[in-house]
C-alpha cells in the first residue's frame, strides 16, 4: 500500500500525540489518587486525635437531633448597628446555656449573614467580657464582630458569668472542657437553625481560656470554617505557670487539671506532658484543612511563643500536604497576655476573607 505524504504526517502526529496524552492522563490520575490518599490518611489521623482528646476530656456525648432550643429571652438592648439579646437555650432537657446573641440591623430584604461563636477568657463576668464590660479594653470581640455585621453568639463557660454556681460534682461530664465543647456545638446548632445565618459561613474566636476552647470545639465540629485563638495555646512541654503557680497547683501543668478544666491530667496523667496523649499541634492538625489563625504574643508569661513555634513547625506540613498553606496563619505581636488592636484587625480581616464577607464597619472603638 502506498501512503501519501500527508497521510504519513498525520500518522506520525497521531503516534506522537497518543503516548503524550496517555502519559498526561496517567499523571493526572496519579495526582488524583495521591490527593485522595492524603485526604483519607488525614481523616484517619483526625479521628485518632479526637479519640486521644476524649481520653483526657471524656467522651463526646451523643447529641439529640431536633431538640427544641426553648429560647428564654430575659432582656434586649438596641444599639446603632445591632440588637443584643440576653437569653438561655436548651443544651439538653436538663441543661440550659446562658448566652448573648447579637443580631445586626439589615436594611431592605434580609440576607443570610456569616456568624461567629465568641468565647470569653478567664474572668468572673464570663460573656460580659467579650461585650466590652469590665476592665479589659482588648476583649470586646463579640461587640466588635457584631458591629462588622456578623451574627454573634457568646456563651458563658461553666463557673463564670451566669454559670458561676455550676455544680461540677453532679454534672454528667468527665471534664468541664468537654461540657464546654458540647455547649459550643449547641451554639453552632442554634446559629445554623436561624433564617438570617448562612450555615456554611460560621467561625469561632476566643482569647486565653476562650482561645483554647475555640480550638477544642473546632477540632470536634467540622461545621466551623475558621478558628481564631489568641493567647490560647503552646505545646504542653512549654506551658509556664511560674514557680509560685507550680506550688499553688501542685505542678507546672496543675492549672490544666483544675475542676473547671481537665482533672484527668492530674489523676490519670500525673501532670506529665509526656503522658498526655495529645498536644496542641495535634489539635490544629485535626482542624486542618480548615482555616486557623493564632495570635501568640512574645511576652505571654503562660503560653510561651517558643512552644507555639515548635507546634507550628509540626503542623505546617499537614496544611502544605492538604494544599492549603495560606489557611494556617500565625502572628507574634510584641505584647503580653493580650489581644492587641493590630492583631484583632488582622484576625478580623482573615475571618472576613475565609467567610467571604465584606464588613459593614471596620473601625475598632
Amino acid at each position: 500500500m502506498i501512503v501519501s505524504g500527508k497521510l504519513k504526517i498525520l500518522i506520525i502526529c497521531l503516534l506522537i500525540t497518543f503516548p503524550i496524552t496517555n502519559f498526561a492522563q496517567t499523571e493526572w490520575n496519579n495526582q488524583k489518587d495521591s490527593k485522595a490518599n492524603t485526604l483519607t490518611n488525614h481523616k484517619r489521623e483526625r479521628l485518632r486525635i479526637l479519640t486521644s482528646m476524649e481520653k483526657v476530656m471524656g467522651k463526646l456525648p451523643r447529641r439529640k437531633k431536633n431538640l427544641p432550643f426553648d429560647l428564654q429571652i430575659t432582656d434586649s438592648i438596641i444599639e446603632d448597628n445591632f440588637t443584643r439579646y440576653i437569653l438561655t437555650l436548651n443544651v439538653t432537657d436538663k441543661e440550659r446555656l446562658p448566652v448573648y446573641l447579637y443580631i445586626p440591623k439589615q436594611i431592605g430584604i434580609p440576607k443570610k449573614l456569616p456568624a461567629m461563636l465568641v468565647l470569653h477568657g478567664t474572668h468572673a463576668l464570663g460573656k460580659g467580657v467579650v461585650d466590652g464590660q469590665g476592665d479589659k479594653p482588648n476583649r470586646a470581640h463579640a461587640r466588635e464582630l457584631a458591629q462588622r455585621g456578623y451574627v454573634v453568639i457568646a456563651p458563658d463557660y461553666p463557673s463564670f458569668g451566669d454559670l458561676k454556681d455550676h455544680d461540677f460534682e453532679n454534672d454528667r461530664y468527665k471534664s468541664a472542657t468537654m461540657q464546654a465543647i458540647v455547649n459550643h456545638m449547641r451554639c453552632i446548632d442554634f446559629l445554623q437553625s436561624r433564617a438570617d445565618v448562612d450555615p456554611e459561613r460560621i467561625g469561632v474566636i476566643g482569647h486565653s481560656l476562650g482561645g483554647h476552647n475555640s480550638m477544642f470545639v473546632s477540632a470536634f465540629d467540622e461545621r466551623i470554617k475558621v478558628t481564631v485563638s489568641s493567647c490560647g495555646w503552646t505545646q504542653f512541654e512549654f506551658y509556664n505557670i511560674g514557680e509560685e503557680g507550680s506550688k499553688k497547683y501542685g505542678g507546672r501543668l496543675g492549672p490544666w487539671a483544675q475542676t473547671r478544666y481537665m482533672p484527668l491530667i492530674r489523676s490519670k496523667y500525673d501532670l506529665d506532658a509526656r503522658k498526655i496523649p495529645f498536644n496542641f499541634s495535634d489539635i490544629i492538625s485535626a482542624i486542618a484543612p480548615r482555616a486557623f489563625f493564632s495570635v501568640s504574643p512574645l511576652r505571654d508569661a503562660n503560653f510561651d511563643y517558643k512552644g507555639v513555634e515548635v507546634g507550628i513547625l509540626k503542623v505546617k506540613p499537614v496544611y502544605d500536604s492538604l494544599g492549603v498553606p495560606d489557611k494556617l496563619q500565625i502572628r507574634y505581636p510584641n505584647a503580653e497576655h493580650d489581644f492587641p488592636v493590630e492583631s484583632r484587625i488582622e484576625a478580623y480581616a482573615f475571618i472576613d476573607k475565609i467567610l467571604d464577607f465584606k464588613p459593614l464597619n471596620t473601625k475598632l472603638k
